[in-house]
């Protein structure tokens, strides 16, 4: 223990207040800028997909698998990887209805 006694090593607890840990995040966001990337717009009628799948009311797979669907010839070279995981969450989507259904 390197010749230090316990009083001299002040072993805080769980509960232990320090007014420099404790304080909450604060985060500076400037909600001014549009967060959303181009390759999620529409280029013609400008829809969002996060809006779209808003409106249908989509769940997490449905939702994730549009996403990635409709970035897919905009946001990589090839359209592959984001098919792939548009179809592997498709699947999720229908295992978890299988599930449901069991």
């Amino acid at each position: 223990m390197s010749g230090k006694t316990n009083t001299q090593i002040k072993v805080k607890n769980k509960y232990y207040w320090d007014m420099d840990r404790n304080k909450p995040f604060k985060k500076s966001i400037d909600y001014s800028k549009d967060k959303t990337p181009n390759y999620y717009i529409g280029k013609v009628y400008g829809y969002e997909a996060r809006k779209v799948i808003e409106d249908f009311d989509l769940g997490y797979n449905c939702g994730t698998a549009l996403s990635y669907i409709v970035r897919a010839k905009r946001k990589h070279e090839t359209s592959v990887d984001c098919i792939q995981k548009a179809i592997n969450h498709l699947e999720f989507e229908l295992d978890k209805i299988k599930n449901l259904n069991k």
